[in-house]
């Protein structure tokens, strides 16, 4: 399924986005969420990691969408934005923060589907699997080939990736699930580790490429260890 936000604060272009999608998705037999917002404030707010694509009007009375475009990019690097405006040259600054294109409006239906098609194909490519996590700091799309280990913290998750850590209100449980054939083992009660950024084990203790140790718990050693023997051979 594609997820495709729009954020404009004219109800009227919303709803005949909406419409222009829902007449792509029944053409083309696509499958389209839509979520619409009505500020960049709201967007910001309540941005949702799972967003595949975003139709994002520049003008707009509250936060624009240049302002809003930048604070998403600080949560998602990989959404794809289509800035909406009536003054071309709107476009070109656009681009700043990485814009899939920019679109001036009135937006035409042809033009809506030829953007369309080149996003799905070029998205269908560079599609990696990613977790989305909720917070309260904020929603995130974190990519599993960034995830180093995740372990228990204060009650809750620690996710620690290359970038940052953040800090998830799943279990362990739910979690392990999500991860389950993706190249991850738990290794421990507290802890799941990325079986790539394993460097070596030693008795009861990982040592991962960036040179930090997690632990591993006697029950858990066995599986565990059949598990990495069984990834690395399929590396090899």
């Amino acid at each position: 399924m594609l997820h495709v936000a729009i954020c404009d604060d004219e109800t009227v272009f919303v709803s005949y986005l909406t419409e222009l999608l829902e007449q792509y998705a029944a053409e083309t037999s696509e499958s389209i969420k839509i979520t619409a917002y009505y500020d960049g404030l709201e967007l910001i707010e309540k941005y949702d990691p799972t967003i595949d694509l975003i139709f994002l009007d520049i003008q707009m009375k509250l936060v624009d969408g240049l302002h809003a475009a930048g604070r998403i990019r600080e949560m998602d690097n990989s959404v794809g934005i289509i800035f909406l405006t009536t003054l071309s040259q709107y476009g070109l600054e656009g681009y700043k923060y990485q814009a899939t294109d920019y679109i001036i409006k009135p937006i035409k239906y042809v033009r809506l589907k030829s953007e369309l098609d080149k996003f799905l194909l070029r998205h269908r490519k560079e599609e990696a699997p990613s977790l989305a996590i909720a917070n309260d700091s904020g929603r995130y799309r974190v990519l599993l080939k960034e995830l180093l280990y995740i372990e228990t913290f204060n009650r809750n998750l620690l996710f620690h990736t290359q970038k940052e850590n953040i800090v998830c209100y799943k279990s362990m449980k739910e979690v392990e699930k999500l991860l389950q054939d993706k190249g991850f083992a738990r290794c421990h009660s507290g802890y799941i580790v990325n079986l790539f950024y394993i460097k070596g084990v030693r008795k009861l203790e990982i040592e991962l490429l960036t040179g930090e140790l997690i632990p591993i718990s006697q029950p858990k050693r066995k599986e565990f260890m059949e598990k990495l023997t069984e990834y690395w051979g399929n590396m090899l």
